[in-house]
């Protein structure tokens, strides 16, 4: 997150005695990356973050592959994914490899009794359906549909759902998720034509400050386990922080698409990026200009990286049979494109609705048990005429 935020009180200096106003010290904690050489974040704790009273049980949550060699294009109806009350319980892997795992959760309950860490990835979740407020030692974020929210990694938080019809879209990246280096400069400035700026970043705001001992369930995941631990003092107990390492969210409705007088390629939708996949964000936007222009996309070979389509709403132009909250796989391999009729349908046309977010790889995809439960089974012959 190459931006400077702070909040809260912090002492002048780095590294210094920070006095507690009836004596003793603040205790300061750095929260970095890539050991000490990338971003991170100072925080300032009432009690020392280091204080683990018990470690209990450990839950295995890898994902459950079901086919490790995938050579088949898919439709998943995400939609089918049930909702669960609990917001870890419902997270569904879907499409997983050592670099990233996408899926789906529909959870209905807020968490309330038990914080969470992911120690393994930075995590990314697209808000579908529902609102509400994520809550982090570094400060909270009110988010709602269209959001995208980074957490990155080693981050502890709550979630609070103002409703139970919630619908997210999720990747846990093993890499760093960063915004895409064409649109920054050399001081990880946004460019002028950057399809989005900092001034739509939503910023962690109203850090909370809470001065607590006790027991407090913390549920870390680490190596695909889910450690149980119980931590002495309360979590969030930061009286304030600065630096570049905090999550923070963006609308993809504010994401600026661009456009040519004839089709531009995916690239120009990419709105985050890793090095191990890229995220994409197709939004409402006019169509190419040129007289003979063709809007639909032209045919393409992905050799080089599996493609996730993840339909949101409004009326994706190239493709039939697909509806909000449906995903497709079109792995490498074999080429894939418009389906037939919408190649010609779109000639003449001046615009598109159509909201998505797409999650290109570098390395193949494997399929889980999950998603064979939601798979079509027939999206592949869907090309044929």
């Amino acid at each position: 997150m190459p931006i400077y935020h702070k909040l809260g009180k912090i002492p002048h200096k780095r590294h210094t005695q920070f006095e507690k106003p009836n004596g003793g010290l603040y205790y300061e904690q750095l929260f970095g990356t890539i050991g000490f050489d990338g971003m991170s974040s100072l925080s300032y704790h009432v009690h020392r973050p280091t204080q683990v009273k018990e470690i209990g049980k450990a839950i295995d949550v890898s994902p459950k592959i079901a086919v490790e060699k995938n050579i088949t294009s898919r439709k998943l109806i995400g939609f089918d994914v049930q909702p669960k009350d609990d917001f870890l319980e419902a997270h569904e892997p879907l499409l997983v490899n050592n670099d990233v795992h996408i899926g789906l959760a529909a959870p209905k309950k807020s968490i309330t009794d038990y914080f969470y860490k992911n120690a393994d990835a930075d995590e990314m979740l697209f808000i579908h359906k529902g609102s509400g407020t994520l809550k982090t030692f570094l400060g909270n974020i009110p988010f709602e549909y269209g959001d995208y929210l980074i957490i990155p990694r080693g981050m502890i938080y709550q979630i609070e759902f103002d409703t139970e019809d919630n619908r997210i879209l999720y990747a846990e990246s093993f890499h760093p998720i960063y915004t895409p280096k064409r649109y920054r400069n050399w001081f990880g400035q946004l460019l002028e034509h950057s399809p989005y700026c900092e001034r739509d970043y939503k910023l962690p705001q109203d850090l909370q400050t809470f001065d607590e001992k006790g027991e407090f369930l913390m549920k870390i995941k680490k190596q695909g386990m889910l450690h149980e631990l119980v931590y002495a003092s309360h979590p969030f107990d930061v009286i304030g922080w600065d630096g570049y390492n905090f999550p923070y969210g963006f609308s993809i409705h504010n994401f600026e698409p661009i456009t040519g007088r004839v089709h531009q390629p995916p690239p120009v939708h990419q709105t985050f990026e890793t090095s191990a996949f890229v995220i994409c964000s197709f939004c409402p936007r006019l169509y190419d200009y040129h007289p003979k222009a063709i809007p639909a996309p032209y045919n393409h070979s992905n050799i080089d990286s599996d493609e996730v389509l993840y339909y949101v709403d409004g009326d994706f132009m190239s493709r039939t049979g697909i509806g909000p909250g449906y995903i497709s796989l079109h792995p490498a391999g074999i080429p894939h494109g418009p389906h037939p009729g919408t190649y010609e349908a779109s000639i003449g046309k001046k615009s598109t609705e159509e909201l998505a977010v797409m999650i290109d790889t570098f390395k193949p995809l494997k399929i889980t048990e999950n998603a064979l439960k939601i798979d079509d089974g027939k999206y592949y012959k869907s090309w044929l005429e």
